[in-house]
């Protein structure tokens, strides 16, 4: 079975989805598995794309390119 590779904008809206859980109470383990990834990738994906916000990610694409 094949992996499915997420968009950035895709990582930057589960992240934030993780962190509106928390902040409803669900512990942070619970709400990880609630938007279906593992947490080694939650933290993973936070390192490279904790606190940005979708406008600040096509900034950084366009700045890449």
């Amino acid at each position: 079975m094949a992996t499915k590779r997420h968009k950035p904008e895709e990582i930057v809206m589960k992240l934030r989805q993780v962190e509106v859980l928390v902040g409803q109470g669900i512990a942070r383990v619970d709400a990880i598995r609630e938007v279906r990834i593992t947490e080694q990738t939650y933290y993973r994906w936070r390192k490279q794309y904790g606190g940005m916000g979708t406008a600040q990610l096509r900034e950084l694409k366009r700045l890449q390119k």
